[in-house]
């Protein structure tokens, strides 16, 4: 594997991408936050500074979401439909090295988003004079990073072997599934019987936890309290790894097509 070509390949993406849509989201992340930091302790009574942080967090994961599933399920689907896949295909690159790198081009543009968004989040926050823990939100950014590069490899995954519109449903399904998969499990126990809960037990090893990625509630409500260390590096570890068996799986189905 070429870590040459996979940059290569990242690059681009990460270019057309930028050019193309994400600079328009952040302007409209920055309209929209300003104008809600100025109505909302207007209508809210005591408790606008928390709706601000909240809504903040909660408008950063919501634009980074739509980014990774409309833009990740087309990556691939979309040269697939349109036929320019066989471009890059005759070119010596490996399959591998291509979703890769499509990949990591996305990942990087994610990177961007949410950092820019809370560059412009900690600003009005500080302008409003609006207490909030700066290492808490730090944290929540970098696992909200981490969970959208997730859902993009879903989305890659998925533009690989169906269409874009089915793609981004089923990935649109995979994250809220992988949100509420405690709660489903927490359910099949509840229940007596057995092949329910040999089912939830089941979706709850295959699905993604993505639980364990979210710390804004932690972040807003907790206000300094995080999981420890440890916990911290597990869920980490569990994201990164999770992203890994994504990508290979990707990869094999997208090896055995036939173009």
């Amino acid at each position: 594997m070429n870590l040459t070509r996979i940059l290569v390949v990242a690059s681009n993406v990460f270019r057309e991408v930028i050019r193309d849509r994400v600079l328009y989201l952040i302007g409209f992340f920055a309209i929209a936050l300003i104008g809600a930091s100025v109505l909302l302790p207007e209508v809210s009574g005591g408790s606008g500074d928390k709706i601000i942080l909240d809504l903040g967090l909660a408008a950063i994961s919501l634009l980074g979401l739509a980014i990774a599933i409309f833009i990740g399920t087309g990556l691939i689907s979309k040269e697939i439909e349109k036929r320019t896949v066989y471009v890059m295909i005759a070119k010596p690159i490996s399959r591998a090295e291509f979703i890769m790198g499509k990949h990591w081009g996305l990942s990087a543009v994610l990177v961007v988003l949410v950092s820019a968004m809370m560059v412009i989040y900690l600003g009005v926050l500080t302008f409003r004079q609006v207490a909030y823990p700066l290492d808490s939100l730090l944290w929540a950014a970098l696992f909200q990073i981490l969970e959208l590069s997730l859902i993009a490899a879903v989305a890659l995954l998925f533009g690989v072997f169906t269409n874009s519109l089915l793609a981004m449903l089923l990935t649109v399904a995979v994250y809220l599934t992988g949100h509420f998969s405690r709660d489903l499990l927490s359910l099949g126990k509840l229940a007596k019987d057995a092949s329910l809960q040999t089912i939830t037990e089941t979706l709850y090893l295959i699905l993604p936890d993505l639980a364990r990625l979210d710390l804004k509630n932690q972040a807003v409500y907790g206000m300094s309290l995080l999981p420890s260390p440890l916990e911290l590096v597990e869920n980490f570890a569990y994201g990164v790894i999770y992203i890994a068996l994504l990508l290979a799986i990707a990869t094999f189905i997208f090896s055995r097509r036939q173009f």
